[in-house]
């Protein structure tokens, strides 16, 4: 084996080490008093995905080992869908709010729906003219998203995936397409009937 070959293989593993060493910087160390849900809501992930990445099948973890984060929801997305949740929700109880930022994110795992939480919340039908949640097409998505609103938002990332499957609600004293009203109901908060 030539030198040359050498110093080229010892660059070319070396420059793949380095590529690779980003990834183990999303490595959290467990501390004392940690758990897997505050885990997931500090790092905006869900807890069932912070089990798979760590090929977990309990909650059960200990000081001192590291966990690996999975990719989370950006804070951006995270303050579109607290936009979101205010203008959908606003007035209705915390779980409906929690509630709201799930559809959200069921919709983004869902088949059928776009693959980003812009896209869902963004969503139009029939050439623009109708949209997925009014709040988009009356302008309310714009103000501003109240505390409450982002926690419910965070909420719903760390259980995601541990609901019912909800990828619809409604008010029933206010909605104007009935098709609506033929889908399973998963369940009922507040003015809200959700369902799948």
């Amino acid at each position: 084996m030539s030198k040359n070959f050498r110093i080229t293989m010892l660059t070319v593993i070396a420059s793949a080490c380095f590529f690779v060493m980003p990834t183990i910087s999303n490595a959290y160390t467990v501390k004392s008093g940690d758990s897997l849900w505050k885990i997931a809501r500090q790092n905006g992930v869900s807890v069932l995905s912070l089990q798979n990445a760590n090929n977990r099948s309990s909650s059960i973890i200990y000081p001192g080992e590291n966990l690996l984060i999975p990719h989370a929801v950006s804070a951006s997305d995270k303050q579109l869908m607290a936009k979101l949740v205010h203008a959908e929700a606003k007035g209705e109880p915390y779980a409906g709010k929690v509630a709201v930022a799930t559809v959200i994110l069921n919709r983004v795992d869902h088949k059928d729906f776009p693959n980003s939480v812009a896209g869902v919340i963004y969503e139009t039908y029939e050439n623009g003219a109708y949209y997925a949640f009014s709040p988009v097409k009356d302008g309310a998505i714009n103000q501003p998203a109240d505390a409450e609103s982002m926690r419910a938002v965070n909420e719903a990332i760390a259980f995601r995936g541990q609901g019912q499957g909800s990828i619809f609600f409604y008010n029933p004293d206010t909605a104007v397409n009935k098709w609506i009203t033929n889908r399973q109901v998963t369940i009922k908060i507040g003015n809200h009937v959700f369902a799948k």
